[in-house]
C-alpha cells in the first residue's frame, strides 16, 4: 500500500465529513443537551447532597471528565448509522469503487468522528467553567485531553462501523447503540469511583475502554499526576487499532 496515497485518501474523506458538519451542525448542538443535563441536574444535585465519594474534589469536578467522555461515546457509537445511510444512498458504493484502500475510508471517517468529539469537548469545557467547576487549563494538559478525545472517538466510531457492516440497517444500529452505550457508561468510572462498585463490576470496568479514557482525562484536568496515563493511552491506542482493522476488513459487507 502506498502510504502517501493512503494518508491523502484518509484526510480527503475526513475533510469531506468535516464539510458536512460545517453545512449542518444541528446534530452536534442537539447532542449537547444530554451531557448538559447530566452536568446541570445530576452533577449539581449530587454535589449538593454529597452522596457520592469524589476524593479531594467536588462532585462537579469529578463528573466533568466522565460526562465529557460520555458525550464523545454517544456521538461515536451511533456513527455507524451515518455509514448505513450512506450505503442506502450509494455513497459507500462510490467510495469503495475508488482506488482508495478500504482502511483509508474507515480511518477518514473515524478522524471525522474525532472532530465531532473535539467540538463536544469544547462545549463541555465551557459548561463546566460556567457552573464553577475548577479544572486545570494548562495548555499541555488541555492538548492532551483533546488527543484522548479524538483517539477515543476514533475507537468507538470504528467499532460502530464494524457493527454496521453486519447489521446493515439504521433501526438495528439504533437498537445496538442504545444497548451498548448505557452499560458502557455505567460500568465505568465516569460518574462514580471504581472502588464503590461491586467486585464483579470492577472487573467489567477494567475491561471497558471508557474507563481508561475517563481516567486519562481526569488525570490531566483534575489531578495533575500522570502515573497511569501511559497505560490509559496504550489501551485506547490498541483498542483503536483493533477496531480500525476490524472495520476495514468488514466494511465491504455493507454492500452484500
Amino acid at each position: 500500500m502506498n502510504i502517501r496515497r493512503f494518508l491523502s485518501s484518509s484526510i480527503t474523506i475526513a475533510e469531506m465529513e468535516a464539510r458536512k458538519i460545517r453545512h449542518d451542525s444541528t446534530e452536534l448542538w442537539t447532542r449537547i443537551i444530554q451531557p448538559a443535563l447530566w452536568l446541570l441536574v445530576f452533577g449539581e444535585t449530587f454535589n449538593a447532597i454529597k452522596a457520592m465519594p469524589s476524593g479531594n474534589f467536588s462532585y462537579i469536578q469529578f463528573i466533568t471528565p466522565g460526562i465529557l467522555a460520555q458525550s464523545v461515546l454517544f456521538i461515536s457509537i451511533f456513527y455507524g448509522i451515518t455509514v448505513v445511510w450512506e450505503k442506502d444512498v450509494g455513497i459507500i458504493t462510490k467510495l469503495l469503487s475508488t482506488p482508495s484502500p478500504r482502511s483509508s475510508i474507515v480511518l477518514g471517517k473515524s478522524l471525522a468522528a474525532g472532530l465531532r468529539g473535539a467540538f463536544q469537548a469544547i462545549v463541555i469545557f465551557a459548561l463546566a467553567l460556567l457552573i464553577g467547576a475548577k479544572i486545570r487549563l494548562d495548555p499541555i494538559d488541555v492538548a492532551g485531553v483533546f488527543a484522548v478525545v479524538i483517539l477515543f472517538a476514533m475507537c468507538f466510531s470504528s467499532l460502530s462501523m464494524f457493527l454496521a457492516s453486519y447489521l446493515k440497517t439504521r433501526d438495528r444500529m439504533m437498537g445496538i447503540g442504545q444497548a451498548l452505550t448505557m452499560p458502557l457508561f455505567f460500568a465505568s468510572n465516569a460518574i462514580y469511583p471504581i472502588s464503590v462498585m461491586p467486585i464483579w463490576l470492577q472487573y467489567v470496568s477494567i475491561a471497558n475502554p471508557l474507563s481508561y479514557a475517563v481516567d486519562a482525562i481526569r488525570s490531566m484536568l483534575l489531578v495533575g499526576t500522570y502515573g497511569n496515563l501511559l497505560v490509559d493511552m496504550l489501551v485506547l491506542f490498541l483498542s483503536t487499532i483493533v477496531f480500525l482493522v476490524l472495520a476495514s476488513m468488514s466494511i465491504k459487507k455493507l454492500l452484500e
